[in-house]
């Protein structure tokens, strides 16, 4: 774009800022007139019967009731008068009112001043919030207006369709999919070029998700596959194979049925098919009761629920955030030797943000491998060889990022390492 026709958009837009201004001044103005004139209104009728009530007292019944009241400025020096009447024409009341008048009109003027130089002072900020509100739509005009003006020959569609006969799926990490080469056609190939990388990025994660499941799937099948040949063998006659098949098969089972639990739930959440029944809990009694459920489930480790931490109210689904700190002490037990401590504690961080953690004096995890823990079906090589999924920890980071939290996590090898949830500092 020339730069005259950045002046002339510049301009538009300053003018659209202009006219959208003015008409919130004049709607302020006219609201504030009209407020004065109401209030002058009260004001001066108020004091009217105030002076009704002076002279005459209370309203008696009867024809008294009734009066006629006129203001004037017959008399001399043409001060105004107050006036009041009975029905027959007698005068009843006779107050001078050009003071008091005076006086409303002044205070009202001097309110109307004020609110006229609130809205002067206040002219440079409502400018700013308008344009800074009109900034994304003349942003998005710029752009269509860009695109309006491009002259697309022949060339150029040829060009495009060069360059989108040459895009090649497998493309080093960065690396632009379109290049047209062409000063011309830089914002379409931007725009192109951002769809083109979302898609990419979207299509690798779901290819690699589908290749880990069925990596994971594989192995259990494989096993149950085996053991039932074996079983067609041999099983028939010799009870001790039978027994040996049945429970590898009952085991493999029971694996794949929770890794397919746990691929729907997060296939739920994913699609937003979960629903939050978040209410107020303390954060002392949330990990107290994981504390005695930790006891009596798990007897080979030691657990201590480190009391002193300052308790505080957490907005959570309790169910869902007992959850995500149960695979938090899963793998701390899993990776812990036998009757080492693993140790629950709550409390509020130097943010004041409230917390829940876990902490354990298991093998740690390598430095190398630690920005990965939370990816779906990572596992670390000391974990292969244990028993799990590579899910739970991809489910406990979902559920506390449904709950605005986020995880601090610290890990040392062969010293142990500590997870914490924090809620409500992000």
């Amino acid at each position: 774009m020339s730069f005259n026709q950045k002046h002339d958009e510049q301009r538009r837009v300053t003018s659209i800022t202009r006219k959208l201004h003015w008409y919130m001044i004049r709607d302020k103005i006219l609201r504030f007139v009209g407020f004065d004139l109401l209030l002058a209104i009260f004001c001066t009728g108020g004091w009217c019967l105030e002076q009704e009530y002076r002279g005459l007292g209370a309203i008696l019944e009867g024809n008294r009731r009734s009066f006629e009241r006129l203001t004037t400025t017959t008399e001399p020096g043409f001060d105004l008068i107050y006036r009041v009447a009975s029905k027959e024409g007698t005068p009843l009341l006779s107050v001078y009112c050009l003071i008091p008048f005076g006086i409303i009109a002044s205070s009202i003027l001097v309110l109307l001043v004020l609110q006229f130089l609130g809205v002067f002072f206040s002219y440079y900020s409502e400018d700013r919030k308008i344009r800074k509100i009109l900034a994304p739509l003349n942003e998005i005009a710029l752009k269509a207006d860009e695109l309006s003006r491009l002259s697309f020959t022949e060339d150029k569609y040829q060009v495009i369709e060069d360059a989108i006969e040459h895009i090649h799926p497998e493309q080093a990490e960065g690396e632009r999919p379109l290049s047209f080469g062409d000063a011309d056609l830089a914002g379409v190939e931007a725009a192109m070029n951002n769809l083109l990388l979302r898609m990419r990025d979207t299509m690798r994660q779901q290819s690699r998700f589908v290749n880990d499941a069925s990596h994971e799937l594989r192995t259990p099948i494989a096993v149950i596959q085996g053991y039932a040949n074996m079983l067609e063998r041999w099983g028939k006659t010799d009870e001790k194979t039978l027994d040996e098949g049945i429970s590898a098969i009952k085991n493999e089972a029971d694996h794949m049925n929770y890794l397919v639990e746990q691929l729907l739930f997060l296939a739920r959440g994913d699609s937003g098919r979960t629903p939050l029944n978040k209410q107020p809990v303390m954060s002392e009694d949330l990990m107290r009761e994981i504390y005695e459920e930790s006891l009596m489930i798990d007897e080979k480790h030691r657990y201590r629920l480190r009391d002193g931490g300052e308790s505080a109210e957490i907005i959570v689904d309790p169910g869902l955030m007992k959850q995500a700190v149960r695979i938090l002490i899963d793998n701390a037990a899993k990776y812990t030797p036998e009757g080492e401590e693993i140790i629950l504690s709550y409390g509020k961080n130097e943010s004041g943000s409230p917390y829940l953690q876990v902490q354990d004096l298991g093998s740690g995890i390598s430095e190398s491998e630690l920005p990965h823990i939370f990816e779906r079906f990572f596992r670390a090589d000391e974990a292969r060889s244990s028993e799990g999924t590579g899910l739970g920890l991809s489910i406990a980071k979902w559920i506390v990022d449904k709950h605005g939290g986020h995880f601090e996590v610290l890990s040392r090898k062969d010293l142990g390492t500590r997870i914490r949830i924090v809620l409500g500092d992000r």
